[in-house]
């Protein structure tokens, strides 16, 4: 007997998604991450005046490292309230940003509009990716680049992530976000392009591992509504695990916490 696989719901998870990404503070996090976004320019030898777009941009770590190199840089988000804090951080710097609300598989641009398309750990998250990634060759012209930063599944993020899904399981259906941090599944969503990857690490720095754990549960979406969703039991279970893993992965010695994770630095020239 057959079995009749219905489709994906993709409007209602990516609700669900926007309503996790809305949790807590996402930018008290993003702050952290801001060498990445720079780390990602420089490997794509960004050249001034270029026509830049930030998609998932969250609060702009790869969108001020473009226009820190005076780049012409549109950032998108579907969480109004990050692009806020971009706003604030570019204001800040006194740098010139066009924010822009926008649905990372559905980009409302016409093809060819730029020169190069970031993002970082922002549209490894969208629930269609091979939608997301049509999306981003569409909208960069021929001979343009599109740079990432994805999570790599073994790493520490990949592990904490499928940690959280074991107490809070993800839409059934819906692929992995990591897969975006290996070269095949990246094979897979730019066919026919050029795709140079680079494994890098950044080091998450924290006074204490009991730190890291009150700052993510505070302010990073799908830990912060993981833990919202348990009972105390499931919940206190959550925080054992992820102080476990923690452990297991600093390398501090002083009572504070250094923990690597490892991300795919991902240049795809279109051709």
């Amino acid at each position: 007997m057959s079995v009749t696989t219905l489709p994906l719901d993709y409007t209602s998870i990516k609700q669900r998604q926007r309503t996790v990404w809305s949790a807590g503070d996402y930018a008290m996090i993003g702050t952290t991450l801001q060498i990445v976004g720079e780390r990602l320019c420089e490997a794509l030898d960004l050249r001034a005046g270029s026509r830049v777009l930030d998609v998932a941009a969250g609060n702009g770590n790869a969108t001020l490292a473009a226009a820190r190199r005076f780049a012409q840089v549109t950032s998108t988000d579907y969480v109004g309230a990050l692009l806020e804090r971009g706003r604030e951080r570019a204001a800040a710097e006194r740098v010139a940003v066009d924010f822009q609300e926008a649905d990372a598989e559905a980009l409302p641009f016409p093809d060819g509009s730029f020169d190069t398309a970031l993002s970082t750990f922002g549209v490894m998250f969208t629930p269609d990716q091979d939608k997301a990634a049509a999306e981003l060759v569409r909208v960069v012209r021929r001979g343009g680049k599109i740079g990432l930063a994805n999570w790599t599944p073994d790493g520490f993020i990949g592990q904490l992530l499928k940690l959280v899904g074991k107490y809070a399981p993800p839409p059934s259906g819906v692929r992995s976000p990591t897969l975006w941090g290996t070269v095949a599944r990246l094979g897979e969503l730019f066919p026919r392009q050029q795709i140079n990857a680079l494994e890098q690490t950044f080091t998450f720095r924290y006074r204490s591992p009991a730190h890291w754990l009150d700052v993510f549960r505070s302010f990073y979406g799908p830990t912060n509504r993981a833990f919202a969703a348990l009972d105390a039991d499931k919940a206190a279970a959550l925080e054992a695990d992820i102080l476990d893993l923690l452990e297991k992965s600093n390398w501090g010695d002083r009572g504070d916490l250094v923990v690597p994770s490892t991300y795919l630095e991902v240049v795809v020239t279109i051709t």
